[in-house]
Order: C-alpha cells, then structure tokens, then sequence
C-alpha cells in the first residue's frame, strides 16, 4: 500500500505551521500504515520527515535547511524542488535516498501550492453597457 498523499500533505502542513505533536502523530499514523513492508526507499522518506520536524523545532541553527527557507519566495522554493527531484531521479543514488529526497521534494511542492494559495486572486471588472 503506497503512502498516503493526503496525510502526508498534512504532516507538512503541520510542521510548517509548528504544530509539532500533531505533526508527530500525523507521522506515527504514517509508520504504522507502512510497518508490515518495510522498504529502504520508505526509511529513507520517514527519515527525511523526522528531521524535517527536528530541524524546525531547532529554528535558532543558522546551518539547519529548514529553518532558513523563506516560505513565501517561490521561485526558489521551485529551485530546491527541481534540486531535491533530481536527486530522486538518480539511479546511482540508493533507495534510501531516493526516499529521503522525495519526502523534500514533495514538501516544497506542498510548500509552493501553499504559496500560490495564499497569494490574492486578481479580480477582472467588466463593464456591462
């Protein structure tokens, strides 16, 4: 059974609004969905979530990723998603990483629809004569 992209759209969401507890229960339904097969490629992408709540939790690093992302930059949150999939893509990496990279990979796709939601529709007014 694949990872649920719903309530992986949720745990990030969660941690970026810093929401930790609910993020970490939303990532214990996660393991637990996933506990009978467990694959190298889904260590790696839980992995990747875990650190992904330690390293915002831990905001006052100035070396952590996470903390130092600006949320509302979109073009560069497409920069670090092109960065992150190509990674992904690469058979020379292993499963584990291909995991690892997905899970960032997909939080700053998370992360930019987020961005082009909050940002205000431009309403055309027509006149009519």
């Amino acid at each position: 059974m694949p990872i649920s992209p719903a309530f992986v759209t949720r745990f990030f969401q969660l941690v970026t609004s810093r929401q930790f507890a609910e993020a970490e229960r939303e990532l214990e339904r996660l393991r637990e969905s996933k506990k009978k097969k467990k694959k190298e490629f889904d260590t790696g992408f839980f992995l990747a979530l875990n650190g992904m709540i330690l390293a915002q939790k831990s905001s006052d690093d100035p070396y952590a990723f996470l903390p130092n992302v600006n949320f509302k930059d979109k073009k560069k949150l497409q920069s670090y998603r092109r960065e992150f999939t190509k990674h992904q893509k690469n058979k020379l990496y292993s499963d584990f990483d291909r995991g690892f990279f997905k899970a960032w990979g997909d939080y700053m796709r998370v992360l930019i629809k987020a961005e082009e939601a909050s940002k205000p529709k431009r309403i055309v007014q027509t006149r009519l004569e």
